[in-house]
């Protein structure tokens, strides 16, 4: 039974909160997990995720603001259908990550932290995605692609493009 009368949630991700503040030996452990599950549900965490998680742990908004603001994965702005995340950290930097990121700048046109028009595709720089033996990479969605060439990245992008690609957000 959901802790929150008029929740925002679907009611699966409801019981998911629920659950998750019941296993953590501290209820604010659960916050970076609830705000991962919200912002792949509602698609962003706005205003109204940030009060529901707030009250449904016990904390301030403010709390949850100063946790939001530090982790880069947390958007508070609409991404794209498909989130591109092009890591530049040394393994994809030594390997041609900043040149995969300035293709995908070019070829989408659109900058770090941004979407296209259709809102279809968003583009972020990110530190690492754990694929360095496998650089340069990047993630779209929850989807890895590694060992880019900007050949290769024209022909991820047309995939998804044309809505072959993974719909997960």
């Amino acid at each position: 039974m959901s802790e929150v009368a008029n929740t925002i949630f679907s009611p699966e991700l409801a019981a998911r909160f629920d659950h998750l503040v019941t296993i953590y030996p501290m209820r604010r452990s659960a916050l970076v997990p609830m705000l991962l599950y919200a912002q792949d549900e509602v698609g962003y965490v706005s205003d109204a995720v940030v009060t529901e998680i707030a009250q449904r742990i016990g904390l301030l908004e403010l709390e949850v603001r100063n946790v939001l603001s530090y982790y880069s994965m947390l958007r508070t702005k609409p991404a794209g259908k498909y989130n591109l995340q092009v890591c530049t950290n040394i393994s994809c930097m030594l390997r041609g990550g900043y040149e995969i990121l300035d293709h995908c700048k070019a070829k989408l046109g659109i900058g770090h932290k941004e979407t296209t028009k259709d809102g279809v595709f968003s583009l972020e720089e990110v530190e690492c995605i754990g694929a360095c033996c496998w650089a340069p990479a990047m993630q779209v969605n929850y989807d890895f692609h590694d060992n880019l060439t900007t050949i290769k990245v024209d022909e991820i992008i047309e995939t998804y493009r044309a809505g072959q690609g993974k719909d997960v957000k």
